[in-house]
Protein backbone atom coordinates (compact mmCIF):
# COMPACT_ATOMS: atom_id res chain seq x y z
CA UNK A 1 0.00 0.00 0.00
CA UNK A 2 2.53 2.11 0.92
CA UNK A 3 4.94 3.83 -2.08
CA UNK A 4 8.47 4.28 -1.93
CA UNK A 5 9.57 7.52 -3.49
CA UNK A 6 9.50 6.91 -7.36
CA UNK A 7 11.79 8.55 -9.87
CA UNK A 8 11.90 12.47 -9.68
CA UNK A 9 9.68 13.10 -12.72
CA UNK A 10 9.51 16.93 -11.59
CA UNK A 11 13.15 16.93 -12.20
CA UNK A 12 12.66 15.90 -16.27
CA UNK A 13 11.30 19.14 -16.78
CA UNK A 14 14.13 20.77 -18.31
CA UNK A 15 14.49 17.72 -20.62
CA UNK A 16 10.23 17.32 -21.51
CA UNK A 17 10.19 21.28 -22.41
CA UNK A 18 13.14 21.18 -24.63
CA UNK A 19 11.13 17.92 -26.43
CA UNK A 20 8.24 20.00 -26.97
CA UNK A 21 10.34 22.42 -28.18
CA UNK A 22 9.84 25.14 -25.86
CA UNK A 23 12.61 27.25 -25.12
CA UNK A 24 14.21 26.71 -21.96
CA UNK A 25 15.02 29.74 -20.10
CA UNK A 26 18.41 30.34 -21.58
CA UNK A 27 16.60 31.14 -24.47
CA UNK A 28 14.22 34.17 -24.59
CA UNK A 29 10.48 33.98 -25.04
CA UNK A 30 8.10 36.42 -25.37
CA UNK A 31 7.90 39.22 -22.79
CA UNK A 32 4.68 40.92 -21.97
CA UNK A 33 4.88 43.68 -19.33
CA UNK A 34 2.72 46.56 -18.81
CA UNK A 35 3.47 49.70 -19.85
CA UNK A 36 6.16 48.23 -22.55
CA UNK A 37 5.10 48.55 -26.08
CA UNK A 38 8.06 46.49 -27.57
CA UNK A 39 8.04 43.19 -26.52
CA UNK A 40 10.81 40.37 -27.40
CA UNK A 41 9.12 38.35 -29.35
CA UNK A 42 11.84 36.75 -31.61
CA UNK A 43 12.52 33.10 -30.10
CA UNK A 44 10.53 30.10 -31.40
CA UNK A 45 8.66 29.37 -28.07
CA UNK A 46 5.87 27.56 -30.90
CA UNK A 47 8.65 25.08 -32.22
CA UNK A 48 6.63 22.95 -35.16
CA UNK A 49 3.39 23.41 -33.06
CA UNK A 50 -0.24 25.67 -34.95
CA UNK A 51 -1.50 28.30 -32.58
CA UNK A 52 -4.21 26.60 -31.68
CA UNK A 53 -2.03 24.00 -29.79
CA UNK A 54 0.69 26.28 -28.02
CA UNK A 55 2.30 24.88 -25.32
CA UNK A 56 0.38 26.65 -22.58
CA UNK A 57 -2.88 25.31 -23.78
CA UNK A 58 -4.75 23.35 -20.78
CA UNK A 59 -8.26 23.13 -22.59
CA UNK A 60 -10.03 20.23 -21.71
CA UNK A 61 -12.90 19.16 -24.31
CA UNK A 62 -15.97 18.75 -22.81
CA UNK A 63 -15.84 15.80 -20.12
CA UNK A 64 -18.09 12.34 -21.01
CA UNK A 65 -18.19 10.37 -17.53
CA UNK A 66 -17.46 6.51 -18.42
CA UNK A 67 -20.53 4.66 -19.95
CA UNK A 68 -20.64 1.65 -17.07
CA UNK A 69 -20.58 4.78 -14.52
CA UNK A 70 -23.42 6.16 -16.64
CA UNK A 71 -25.23 2.74 -16.18
CA UNK A 72 -24.43 2.07 -12.80
CA UNK A 73 -25.75 5.12 -11.41
CA UNK A 74 -28.94 4.89 -13.67
CA UNK A 75 -29.87 1.94 -12.58
CA UNK A 76 -29.06 2.76 -8.59
CA UNK A 77 -31.56 5.80 -9.19
CA UNK A 78 -34.38 3.69 -10.90
CA UNK A 79 -34.30 0.83 -8.51
CA UNK A 80 -34.36 3.48 -5.12
CA UNK A 81 -37.66 5.12 -6.18
CA UNK A 82 -36.92 7.87 -4.37
CA UNK A 83 -39.90 10.88 -4.40
CA UNK A 84 -39.10 14.14 -5.71
CA UNK A 85 -35.66 13.06 -6.43
CA UNK A 86 -35.22 16.28 -9.04
CA UNK A 87 -36.51 18.52 -6.10
CA UNK A 88 -34.39 17.17 -3.35
CA UNK A 89 -31.58 17.29 -6.18
CA UNK A 90 -31.63 21.16 -6.68
CA UNK A 91 -31.83 22.23 -2.68
CA UNK A 92 -28.95 20.34 -2.54
CA UNK A 93 -26.91 21.49 -5.25
CA UNK A 94 -28.41 25.21 -3.85
CA UNK A 95 -27.35 24.44 -0.22
CA UNK A 96 -23.86 23.43 -1.00
CA UNK A 97 -22.81 26.04 -3.54
CA UNK A 98 -24.19 28.91 -1.36
CA UNK A 99 -22.58 26.98 1.69
CA UNK A 100 -20.23 29.78 4.09
CA UNK A 101 -17.39 28.65 6.21
CA UNK A 102 -18.04 28.04 9.80
CA UNK A 103 -17.73 31.33 11.65
CA UNK A 104 -14.62 30.23 14.49
CA UNK A 105 -15.12 30.11 17.95
CA UNK A 106 -12.73 33.32 18.28
CA UNK A 107 -15.29 34.97 15.36
CA UNK A 108 -17.84 34.38 17.34
CA UNK A 109 -16.82 36.19 20.65
CA UNK A 110 -15.38 38.98 18.69
CA UNK A 111 -19.27 39.57 17.71
CA UNK A 112 -21.01 39.06 20.87
CA UNK A 113 -18.36 41.29 22.61
CA UNK A 114 -19.55 44.34 19.59
CA UNK A 115 -23.08 43.90 20.00
CA UNK A 116 -22.53 44.11 23.88
CA UNK A 117 -20.93 47.36 23.58
CA UNK A 118 -23.39 48.93 20.99
CA UNK A 119 -26.12 47.79 23.20
CA UNK A 120 -25.25 49.11 26.19
CA UNK A 121 -24.85 52.55 24.81
CA UNK A 122 -28.42 52.74 24.52
CA UNK A 123 -29.79 50.58 27.72
CA UNK A 124 -30.81 51.93 30.39
CA UNK A 125 -30.51 50.27 33.86
CA UNK A 126 -34.01 48.19 33.56
CA UNK A 127 -32.64 47.29 30.16
CA UNK A 128 -29.38 45.73 31.96
CA UNK A 129 -31.03 42.39 32.46
CA UNK A 130 -32.33 41.47 29.15
CA UNK A 131 -28.98 42.27 27.58
CA UNK A 132 -27.60 38.77 27.34
CA UNK A 133 -30.76 37.90 25.69
CA UNK A 134 -30.91 40.58 22.92
CA UNK A 135 -26.74 39.89 22.08
CA UNK A 136 -27.98 35.85 21.74
CA UNK A 137 -31.16 36.92 19.72
CA UNK A 138 -28.76 39.29 17.40
CA UNK A 139 -25.75 36.50 16.86
CA UNK A 140 -28.55 34.31 15.63
CA UNK A 141 -29.67 36.37 13.59
CA UNK A 142 -26.44 37.64 12.03
CA UNK A 143 -24.23 34.83 12.07
CA UNK A 144 -24.28 32.15 9.40
CA UNK A 145 -25.55 28.38 11.40
CA UNK A 146 -22.70 25.72 9.68
CA UNK A 147 -24.01 22.34 9.90
CA UNK A 148 -22.36 18.95 9.36
CA UNK A 149 -24.25 16.98 6.72
CA UNK A 150 -24.61 13.29 8.05
CA UNK A 151 -24.73 11.08 4.53
CA UNK A 152 -27.17 8.35 5.08
CA UNK A 153 -28.55 5.71 2.43
CA UNK A 154 -31.13 8.59 1.06
CA UNK A 155 -28.73 11.82 1.53
CA UNK A 156 -25.77 9.88 -0.40
CA UNK A 157 -27.71 8.74 -3.37
CA UNK A 158 -28.83 12.20 -3.42
CA UNK A 159 -25.37 13.66 -3.88
CA UNK A 160 -24.70 11.11 -6.26
CA UNK A 161 -27.21 12.39 -8.48
CA UNK A 162 -26.22 16.11 -8.05
CA UNK A 163 -22.68 16.28 -7.66
CA UNK A 164 -21.19 12.42 -9.51
CA UNK A 165 -20.90 14.01 -12.94
CA UNK A 166 -19.75 17.88 -11.80
CA UNK A 167 -17.15 16.25 -9.57
CA UNK A 168 -15.80 14.20 -12.25
CA UNK A 169 -15.44 16.98 -14.38
CA UNK A 170 -13.51 19.61 -12.12
CA UNK A 171 -11.11 16.62 -11.27
CA UNK A 172 -10.58 15.74 -14.73
CA UNK A 173 -9.31 19.11 -15.08
CA UNK A 174 -7.14 19.03 -12.38
CA UNK A 175 -5.66 15.77 -13.36
CA UNK A 176 -5.27 17.51 -17.15
CA UNK A 177 -2.95 20.24 -15.95
CA UNK A 178 -0.73 17.62 -14.74
CA UNK A 179 -0.60 15.33 -17.62
CA UNK A 180 -0.55 18.07 -20.06
CA UNK A 181 2.58 19.54 -18.57
CA UNK A 182 4.15 16.39 -17.30
CA UNK A 183 3.62 13.26 -19.76
CA UNK A 184 5.98 11.52 -18.12
CA UNK A 185 4.23 11.60 -14.87
CA UNK A 186 3.01 7.99 -14.42
CA UNK A 187 2.06 7.27 -10.87
CA UNK A 188 1.30 4.28 -9.24
CA UNK A 189 -0.81 4.82 -5.98
CA UNK A 190 -3.63 7.57 -4.85
CA UNK A 191 -5.17 8.68 -1.93
CA UNK A 192 -8.94 10.16 -2.07
CA UNK A 193 -9.75 12.14 1.28
CA UNK A 194 -13.36 12.38 1.50
CA UNK A 195 -14.53 9.98 -1.61
CA UNK A 196 -18.00 10.07 -1.29
CA UNK A 197 -19.33 8.52 -5.27
CA UNK A 198 -15.61 7.74 -5.74
CA UNK A 199 -15.61 10.43 -8.90
CA UNK A 200 -11.91 10.62 -8.10
CA UNK A 201 -11.11 7.03 -8.64
CA UNK A 202 -12.93 7.42 -12.21
CA UNK A 203 -11.25 10.06 -13.22
CA UNK A 204 -8.19 9.39 -12.59
CA UNK A 205 -8.89 6.32 -14.06
CA UNK A 206 -9.25 7.96 -17.42
CA UNK A 207 -6.27 9.60 -16.89
CA UNK A 208 -3.27 7.32 -15.68
CA UNK A 209 -5.24 3.76 -15.89
CA UNK A 210 -2.22 2.06 -17.43
CA UNK A 211 -0.32 3.04 -14.36
CA UNK A 212 -1.88 3.21 -11.36
CA UNK A 213 -2.35 0.04 -9.32
CA UNK A 214 -3.76 1.29 -5.73
CA UNK A 215 -6.83 3.49 -4.97
CA UNK A 216 -7.51 4.84 -1.38
CA UNK A 217 -11.21 6.03 -1.07
CA UNK A 218 -11.10 7.71 2.35
CA UNK A 219 -14.90 8.67 3.49
CA UNK A 220 -16.49 8.67 6.91
CA UNK A 221 -19.57 7.94 5.72
CA UNK A 222 -20.37 4.30 6.01
CA UNK A 223 -23.03 4.62 3.58
CA UNK A 224 -21.19 6.50 1.16
CA UNK A 225 -18.54 4.00 0.77
CA UNK A 226 -20.85 0.97 -0.26
CA UNK A 227 -22.31 3.64 -2.74
CA UNK A 228 -19.30 4.42 -4.03
CA UNK A 229 -18.48 0.56 -4.38
CA UNK A 230 -21.61 -0.23 -5.76
CA UNK A 231 -21.14 2.17 -8.72
CA UNK A 232 -17.71 -0.14 -8.90
CA UNK A 233 -19.37 -2.84 -9.60
CA UNK A 234 -22.01 -1.65 -12.02
CA UNK A 235 -24.54 -0.96 -9.46
CA UNK A 236 -24.95 -3.83 -7.54
CA UNK A 237 -23.18 -5.15 -4.42
CA UNK A 238 -21.54 -7.90 -6.06
CA UNK A 239 -19.84 -8.89 -9.11
CA UNK A 240 -16.03 -7.62 -10.04
CA UNK A 241 -14.82 -4.34 -10.02
CA UNK A 242 -14.79 -2.11 -13.25
CA UNK A 243 -11.53 -0.30 -11.38
CA UNK A 244 -9.49 -2.89 -9.70
CA UNK A 245 -7.06 -2.00 -7.05
CA UNK A 246 -9.56 -0.28 -4.73
CA UNK A 247 -9.85 0.03 -1.26
CA UNK A 248 -11.99 2.01 1.06
CA UNK A 249 -12.03 2.72 4.52
CA UNK A 250 -13.45 5.19 6.67
CA UNK A 251 -10.35 6.78 8.58
CA UNK A 252 -6.67 7.93 7.08
CA UNK A 253 -3.93 5.57 7.66
CA UNK A 254 -1.96 6.63 10.61
CA UNK A 255 1.52 5.50 9.79
CA UNK A 256 4.16 8.21 8.67
CA UNK A 257 5.52 5.73 6.38
CA UNK A 258 2.15 5.50 4.37
CA UNK A 259 2.86 8.20 1.01
CA UNK A 260 1.24 7.47 -1.89
CA UNK A 261 1.98 9.69 -5.59
CA UNK A 262 -0.97 11.39 -5.72
CA UNK A 263 -3.51 12.42 -2.74
CA UNK A 264 -6.41 14.26 -3.65
CA UNK A 265 -9.01 16.39 -1.57
CA UNK A 266 -12.25 17.39 -3.62
CA UNK A 267 -15.05 19.29 -2.20
CA UNK A 268 -14.11 17.92 1.34
CA UNK A 269 -12.12 20.58 3.22
CA UNK A 270 -15.65 22.75 3.70
CA UNK A 271 -17.05 19.78 4.98
CA UNK A 272 -15.04 19.95 7.89
CA UNK A 273 -16.00 22.05 11.07
CA UNK A 274 -13.48 24.48 12.40
CA UNK A 275 -9.95 25.85 11.25
CA UNK A 276 -8.36 23.33 13.44
CA UNK A 277 -9.51 20.67 11.74
CA UNK A 278 -8.98 22.17 8.36
CA UNK A 279 -5.45 22.53 9.48
CA UNK A 280 -4.91 19.00 10.82
CA UNK A 281 -6.41 17.38 7.86
CA UNK A 282 -3.92 19.64 5.56
CA UNK A 283 -0.58 18.38 7.18
CA UNK A 284 -1.63 14.91 7.67
CA UNK A 285 -2.74 14.75 3.61
CA UNK A 286 0.89 17.11 2.64
CA UNK A 287 3.14 14.31 5.07
CA UNK A 288 1.05 11.34 2.69
CA UNK A 289 2.07 13.24 -0.77
CA UNK A 290 4.92 12.21 -2.48
CA UNK A 291 4.39 14.24 -5.75
CA UNK A 292 1.39 15.60 -5.80
CA UNK A 293 -1.54 17.58 -3.18
CA UNK A 294 -4.67 18.22 -5.55
CA UNK A 295 -7.21 19.83 -3.45
CA UNK A 296 -10.56 20.89 -5.07
CA UNK A 297 -13.35 23.15 -4.02
CA UNK A 298 -16.80 25.08 -5.26
CA UNK A 299 -15.82 28.11 -7.34
CA UNK A 300 -16.82 30.35 -4.63
CA UNK A 301 -15.07 33.18 -2.74
CA UNK A 302 -15.78 31.37 0.44
CA UNK A 303 -13.98 27.65 -1.47
CA UNK A 304 -11.36 29.50 -3.06
CA UNK A 305 -10.27 31.30 0.43
CA UNK A 306 -9.79 27.61 1.92
CA UNK A 307 -7.59 26.48 -0.72
CA UNK A 308 -5.58 29.82 -0.34
CA UNK A 309 -5.15 28.95 3.66
CA UNK A 310 -4.50 25.41 2.98
CA UNK A 311 -1.86 26.80 0.12
CA UNK A 312 0.17 28.74 2.58
CA UNK A 313 0.11 26.22 5.26
CA UNK A 314 1.82 23.98 2.75
CA UNK A 315 4.21 26.62 1.71
CA UNK A 316 4.96 27.95 5.61
CA UNK A 317 5.14 24.78 7.30
CA UNK A 318 8.20 23.59 8.69
CA UNK A 319 6.99 20.34 9.53
CA UNK A 320 9.12 17.76 7.22
CA UNK A 321 7.69 14.66 5.66
CA UNK A 322 10.32 11.67 7.26
CA UNK A 323 9.82 9.59 3.95
CA UNK A 324 10.42 12.84 1.54
CA UNK A 325 12.27 16.23 2.91
CA UNK A 326 11.16 18.38 -0.27
CA UNK A 327 9.31 21.10 0.32
CA UNK A 328 6.45 22.06 -1.56
CA UNK A 329 5.53 24.50 -4.50
CA UNK A 330 2.44 25.50 -6.27
CA UNK A 331 2.30 23.49 -9.65
CA UNK A 332 -1.05 25.34 -10.70
CA UNK A 333 -2.89 27.26 -11.28
CA UNK A 334 -0.82 30.04 -9.26
CA UNK A 335 3.00 30.95 -11.17
CA UNK A 336 4.07 31.79 -7.90
CA UNK A 337 4.18 31.28 -4.28
CA UNK A 338 3.09 35.25 -3.25
CA UNK A 339 -0.25 35.69 -1.84
CA UNK A 340 -3.21 35.92 -3.80
CA UNK A 341 -3.50 38.99 -5.48
CA UNK A 342 -7.43 38.10 -6.07
CA UNK A 343 -7.63 38.09 -2.25
CA UNK A 344 -5.75 41.05 -1.79
CA UNK A 345 -7.73 43.28 -4.54
CA UNK A 346 -9.95 46.77 -3.49
CA UNK A 347 -13.20 43.61 -4.29
CA UNK A 348 -12.14 40.64 -4.02
CA UNK A 349 -12.76 37.71 -6.09
CA UNK A 350 -12.76 33.81 -6.31
CA UNK A 351 -9.83 32.35 -8.37
CA UNK A 352 -12.32 29.91 -10.25
CA UNK A 353 -12.27 28.10 -13.43
CA UNK A 354 -14.98 26.30 -15.62
CA UNK A 355 -15.21 22.70 -17.13
CA UNK A 356 -17.98 21.66 -19.41
CA UNK A 357 -19.51 18.22 -19.37
CA UNK A 358 -22.27 15.75 -19.91
CA UNK A 359 -24.71 15.16 -17.07
CA UNK A 360 -25.57 11.95 -16.35
CA UNK A 361 -29.14 11.93 -18.25
CA UNK A 362 -31.61 11.68 -15.66
CA UNK A 363 -35.27 13.08 -16.67
CA UNK A 364 -34.24 16.42 -15.47
CA UNK A 365 -30.59 16.87 -16.46
CA UNK A 366 -30.32 16.16 -20.40
CA UNK A 367 -28.41 19.65 -21.15
CA UNK A 368 -24.63 20.37 -21.26
CA UNK A 369 -23.70 21.91 -18.34
CA UNK A 370 -20.52 24.07 -17.05
CA UNK A 371 -18.82 22.89 -13.63
CA UNK A 372 -17.01 26.08 -12.51
CA UNK A 373 -14.58 25.50 -9.23
CA UNK A 374 -11.34 26.61 -7.90
CA UNK A 375 -8.39 24.14 -7.00
CA UNK A 376 -4.69 24.34 -6.38
CA UNK A 377 -1.82 22.30 -6.58
CA UNK A 378 0.98 21.57 -4.78
CA UNK A 379 3.65 19.80 -5.70
CA UNK A 380 7.14 18.79 -3.41
CA UNK A 381 10.51 19.81 -5.27
CA UNK A 382 11.72 23.56 -6.04
CA UNK A 383 9.59 26.25 -8.04
CA UNK A 384 12.55 26.45 -10.37
CA UNK A 385 11.36 23.23 -11.69
CA UNK A 386 8.62 24.28 -13.13
CA UNK A 387 8.09 27.14 -15.87
CA UNK A 388 6.05 30.28 -14.52
CA UNK A 389 3.98 31.43 -17.15
CA UNK A 390 0.82 33.97 -17.05
CA UNK A 391 -2.17 32.42 -15.89
CA UNK A 392 -5.52 33.17 -17.70
CA UNK A 393 -7.77 34.34 -14.94
CA UNK A 394 -11.01 35.17 -16.86
CA UNK A 395 -12.44 34.31 -20.11
CA UNK A 396 -10.15 35.90 -22.94
CA UNK A 397 -12.43 39.10 -24.69
CA UNK A 398 -11.73 38.86 -28.80
CA UNK A 399 -12.04 41.83 -30.64
CA UNK A 400 -11.40 43.46 -33.77
CA UNK A 401 -7.48 43.27 -34.12
CA UNK A 402 -6.70 42.77 -30.21
CA UNK A 403 -6.99 40.60 -27.16
CA UNK A 404 -8.22 41.13 -23.73
CA UNK A 405 -6.29 38.88 -21.53
CA UNK A 406 -6.61 38.95 -17.49
CA UNK A 407 -3.21 37.75 -16.32
CA UNK A 408 -2.41 36.35 -12.63
CA UNK A 409 1.82 37.02 -13.29
CA UNK A 410 4.62 35.25 -11.86
CA UNK A 411 5.47 38.73 -10.00
CA UNK A 412 2.31 38.23 -7.78
CA UNK A 413 0.22 40.69 -9.44
CA UNK A 414 -3.02 40.84 -11.59
CA UNK A 415 -2.59 42.41 -14.87
CA UNK A 416 -5.18 43.16 -17.79
CA UNK A 417 -3.09 42.53 -21.05
CA UNK A 418 -4.23 44.22 -24.23
CA UNK A 419 -2.71 42.21 -26.84
CA UNK A 420 -2.30 43.27 -30.86
CA UNK A 421 0.05 41.73 -33.17
CA UNK A 422 1.91 45.00 -34.29
CA UNK A 423 2.45 45.60 -30.67
CA UNK A 424 3.44 42.45 -29.57
CA UNK A 425 4.01 40.19 -32.65
CA UNK A 426 2.30 37.71 -34.63
CA UNK A 427 2.79 34.92 -32.51
CA UNK A 428 1.70 35.72 -29.10
CA UNK A 429 -1.02 38.00 -30.66
CA UNK A 430 -2.55 34.31 -32.51
CA UNK A 431 -1.57 31.97 -29.16
CA UNK A 432 -3.48 34.97 -27.14
CA UNK A 433 -6.57 34.90 -29.32
CA UNK A 434 -6.97 30.76 -29.32
CA UNK A 435 -6.46 30.46 -25.62
CA UNK A 436 -9.28 30.54 -22.79
CA UNK A 437 -10.17 31.04 -19.25
CA UNK A 438 -7.42 28.56 -17.37
CA UNK A 439 -4.87 28.71 -20.36
CA UNK A 440 -1.12 29.49 -19.87
CA UNK A 441 0.37 32.13 -21.90
CA UNK A 442 3.96 31.11 -23.01
CA UNK A 443 5.63 34.42 -21.88
CA UNK A 444 8.19 35.28 -19.68
CA UNK A 445 8.55 38.83 -17.82
CA UNK A 446 12.25 40.64 -18.12
CA UNK A 447 13.25 39.33 -14.90
CA UNK A 448 13.75 36.17 -16.34
CA UNK A 449 15.25 37.14 -19.45
CA UNK A 450 19.12 35.83 -19.48
CA UNK A 451 21.44 38.57 -19.29
CA UNK A 452 22.84 40.22 -21.90
CA UNK A 453 26.44 39.64 -22.36
CA UNK A 454 28.53 42.06 -20.91
CA UNK A 455 30.32 44.45 -23.73
CA UNK A 456 33.94 45.48 -23.53
CA UNK A 457 33.91 49.10 -22.52
CA UNK A 458 34.76 51.70 -25.18
CA UNK A 459 38.42 52.42 -26.06
CA UNK A 460 39.56 55.76 -25.01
Amino acid sequence: MATARGPAYLLTLGRWRRGLGIAPQSRALAALVPGVSQVDNKSDFLGKRAHRRHPGILQLSRVRLPQVLVDAAQLLLLESSMPNMEKQVQALTNYLWSRHLPVEPEELQRRAVHLEKKFLENADSCQMEKLCGEVLHALRRTTYHWQELSYNEGLSLVYMAARLDGGFAAVSRAFHEIQARLPEFQPQTLMDFGSGTGSVTWAAHSTWGQSLREYMCVDSSAAMLELAEKLLKGGSGSGMPYVPGVFFRQFLPVSPKVQFDVVVSAFSLSELPSKANHTDVVQTLWRKTGHFLILVENGTKAGHSLLMDARDLVLNGKEKSPLDPRPGFVFAPCPHELPCPQLTASKPLACSFSQAYHPIPFSWNKKPKEEKFSMVILARGSPEEANRWPRITQPVLKRPRHVHCHLCCPDGRMQHAVITARRHGRDLYRCARVSSWGDRLPVITPSELPPSPAQDPPES
